[in-house]
């Protein structure tokens, strides 16, 4: 099969490898098109150490064409997407199958915009911050797959303000066809809120964002925190501080949770994939690569040039 590697130079090389079997728990899928995500990043540039060449891409969308041994053999010729721990830019991965979910009959170009992004924003906002009706939600890198995905899930909670921060002006305005009351600037957070606060802030960014979100929360707001874009220096904060105001700094780890709770990730995948098929909430898929293009592809999310979501097209 055709499959990408990354090798220890960091050159994403096409080469033809064995296609591999699915284990106990496993399915093998005959990847249609991968997902483009933050994590292909951090491979990429050594956050996530892996043995080198390897094999990335950690979301795709195909056919089930194989089952390990414990799996209904019923669900072979399934149309899915899927969440993988590597391997998704070939022409088969193998996934865990509790991670692997039926699509029914949406496309699976459509499928293969889901990934990890719709899960993670859904848990944001229904499970991690649980946004209340009316609440006030404030979301940072908004034109990104989260971002958009995040503010529509935001709306359906009945969030009663939600605004968005992005990093231009060309990213703003895309930001807006998504729900957002209002887009700012990067360059305008905070001073451009005035006295402003949020009942709940997302923020995958860190470093002096993360200080200043909490700066903007309103008494028994939450922020979460499911990132570092900016910087991987720690940032502190004093939690007599946070008591006196009732507020929380919160956490979440999709890839965390889908080693420790597959299922509780599967569930959320699921009511996402759910909004997704009944037109509730949008997908929205603004650049196709070939797996040849698969640098262009990372390194353009990288630099913050794409918005939306990106896909490979594999097969």
């Amino acid at each position: 099969m055709k499959a990408v590697l990354l090798d220890a130079e960091n050159h994403y090389l096409v080469a033809e490898l064995d296609e591999p079997a699915p284990g106990p728990g496993q399915v093998a899928i005959r990847v249609a098109y991968a997902g483009v995500q933050w994590g292909d990043t951090m491979v990429r540039d050594g956050h996530f150490p892996v043995p080198r060449p390897f094999v990335p891409g950690f979301e795709a969308s195909g056919h089930i064409v194989a089952v390990g041994d414990d799996i209904d053999p019923a669900r072979i010729g399934e149309p899915v997407t899927a969440l993988t721990t590597a391997g998704a830019y070939a022409e088969v991965v193998v996934a865990p199958a509790v991670l692997t979910l039926d699509i029914g009959d949406m496309p699976l170009r459509t499928a293969a915009g889901i990934g990890w992004g719709a899960p993670t924003a859904y848990d944001l906002i229904n499970t991690a911050s649980r946004v209340r009706p009316g609440e006030s939600v404030l979301v940072h890198a908004a034109a990104g797959s989260v971002g958009t995905l995040a503010a529509q899930f935001a709306r359906l909670a009945g969030a009663g303000r939600i605004v968005g921060v992005a990093g231009s002006t060309a990213r703003a305005d895309y930001a807006a066809q998504f729900g957002y009351d209002q887009v700012l600037l990067r360059e305008e957070f905070p001073a451009g809120l005035g006295d402003e606060k949020f009942d709940v802030i997302l923020d995958p960014v860190g470093g002096p964002t993360r200080h200043a979100g909490l700066d903007q929360l309103a008494p028994h707001g939450r922020l979460v925190a499911y990132g570092n874009l900016s910087t991987y220096e720690p940032v502190l904060t004093n939690a007599n501080d946070l008591l006196m105001q009732g507020t929380s700094l919160l956490t979440y780890n999709s890839n965390l949770l889908s080693r420790t709770h597959p299922d509780q990730l599967a569930d959320s995948a699921r009511r996402a994939l759910g909004h997704i098929a009944d037109g509730r909430v949008r997908v929205d898929i603004t650049a196709e690569y070939d797996l040849t293009d698969l640098p262009e592809a990372v390194q353009r999310l990288a630099d913050g040039s794409t918005h939306g979501k990106s896909i490979v097209r594999v097969s």
